[in-house]
């Protein structure tokens, strides 16, 4: 076999009570090892190189010559191990030669009828000076998605803010438009919504009902954390008309499961009872957590303790939906399900999202923005709805997106999970949308390295539960290759 050695930075080795699971980094796949190729990995750990006079000196006696060679077979075929005297040629550059957009978010006014205290949107108003988009904006955007999602046979629209229902009016005639358009080209047209409810109204939610909307609500938790940053623009808090209507949109809403987005900031770290009060106060089907750590008033990012403490929390949580999964239930901790289901799908993203691919923001101006968080910020746009994307722009920042070399990525065990970290979390935090989140990258290994363990957990004890919760998200996964909120799926 000549002389092997161990690729370190293609291997993450996980100890769960007695077993032993390999995270595999380049394919992110997870195999348990027996006691043999647990036996030969530690062989290569401790030896570097391996030769057969090393393999025979170990196993001589112990095991059978041909389990040994099909297992450093196995070995050489998932890249763990190479040979020592050649160098692993290096993964090719990401190559961006098409766009396949699936999905346009409409920035349908700046304005919004709060003044949440920590919002990152740079280009908010009130609700009568937001820029307000204009209907054949609008259309001109559908357009665009249809022209460059042609082979696709659905693709979403998304409507944001501000607060996306101060301009309803707009919402219902481009639903209609672009239902329209489908029709004639022979696609679905997926919708969704992200809200603060307040102007939620029985015929709002009937109409969202009709179109089958998929919708989130930000809210905070219990009175005292929600209306701590969540006030309208008088000062006041707002849990309280939040709450009313939300008992009425779940009430009547029956298209597809309800999600909350909660954001955690500076003093707000209470991830488990915010959860208990979200799902048994008024039954959403999933709470997903966003921690701040980035705002561009530093005063509400969480503090270095308060994240630890945030992910504490989560792992606590996570606890609880272990429990409840080994039970066959799924208890809507949107974090940890989304983490299963990449886990068990396999996941291996080359780029943070699909924003830019798959997605991009139109503002009121028409203009093409990477995603919804920087319409109104310095990040240059790319493009507009009148002349099209501005594909060399935008494959240049995509392609740079996917290079690794020289940065902690490159050698990162969950650089094909996180890959990177998301574009505006790094714009707020370094002015750069390419520099990576460094600064909770040991929380989200230990995340991971938790959230494998809780996989192999459920795989091994109730492994119905993945064709029960998980298998129907994956297949219902919307057109933005994001996983939809339907019959037993979630959130972020």
């Amino acid at each position: 076999m000549g002389m092997l050695q161990l690729k370190n930075d293609a291997i993450h080795d996980v100890k769960i009570g007695d077993r032993r699971v390999l995270f595999h980094v380049p394919t992110t796949g997870l195999f348990e090892l027996d006691a043999l190729s647990g036996a030969v990995l530690d062989l290569f750990k401790d030896n570097e190189p391996v030769t057969t006079e090393d393999v025979r000196a170990c196993f001589d006696g112990k095991h059978s010559a041909d389990d040994i060679t099909q297992t450093i077979r196995d070995f050489l075929d998932l890249g763990i191990v190479a040979d020592g005297l050649n160098k692993s040629p290096d993964a090719p550059p990401l190559k961006i030669d098409n766009y396949p957009l699936s999905t346009i978010i409409l920035n349908v006014n700046t304005g919004c009828n709060l003044s949440c205290s920590y919002c990152y949107k740079e280009d908010l108003a009130s609700p009568k000076d937001g820029l307000k988009m204009a209907f054949e904006t609008a259309c001109k955007s559908i357009d665009l998605l249809l022209r460059e999602a042609a082979l696709r046979d659905r693709v979403n629209v998304v409507f944001f803010g501000g607060e996306p229902l101060t301009n309803f009016d707009l919402i219902r005639r481009v639903v209609e438009y672009a239902e329209k358009k489908c029709l004639e080209e022979n696609k679905i047209a997926d919708f969704s919504l992200t809200t603060n409810a307040t102007l939620l109204t029985p015929k709002i939610v009937g109409f969202l009902n009709t179109h089958k909307f998929g919708i989130a609500v930000s809210i905070d938790g219990p009175k005292t954390l929600h209306d701590k940053n969540r006030k309208t623009v008088g000062g006041k808090g707002t849990y309280d008309i939040v709450s009313d209507k939300v008992r009425m949109l779940l009430a009547r809403y029956t298209a597809r499961p309800v999600g909350a987005r909660v954001t955690l900031t500076r003093g707000i770290t209470e991830v488990v009872n915010i959860h208990r009060h979200l799902r048994e106060t008024f039954g959403f089907y999933e709470v997903g957590f966003a921690p701040a750590t980035s705002a561009d008033i530093s005063a509400f990012n969480l503090t270095t303790d308060e994240l630890s403490e945030v992910f504490f929390q989560m792992k606590e949580l996570g606890r609880l939906y272990l429990a409840a999964a080994l039970r066959g239930e799924n208890v809507g901790f949107g974090n940890l399900h989304q983490l299963m289901t990449d886990l068990h799908e396999g996941t291996r993203k080359s780029l943070p999202c699909g924003a830019g691919l798959g997605l991009l923001a139109v503002d009121a101006k028409g203009d093409l923005n990477l995603c919804h968080r920087f319409t109104g910020s310095t990040l240059p746009t790319f493009g507009n709805v009148d002349q099209g994307i501005d594909k060399p722009r935008l494959g240049a920042l995509i392609e740079a997106a996917g290079k690794r070399a020289g940065t902690g990525c490159d050698t990162c065990r969950i650089q094909n999970i996180c890959s990177s970290g998301c574009y505006h979390e790094s714009y707020a935090k370094y002015g750069d949308p390419l520099h990576p989140t460094y600064h909770y990258c040991d929380h989200l290994r230990d995340w991971v390295d938790f959230g494998i363990e809780v996989y192999f957990t459920i795989l091994k004890k109730n492994p119905d539960f993945f064709e029960r919760h998980i298998n129907p998200r994956i297949v219902a996964k919307d057109s933005t290759g994001q996983y939809a909120i339907l019959s037993g799926q979630d959130a972020p």
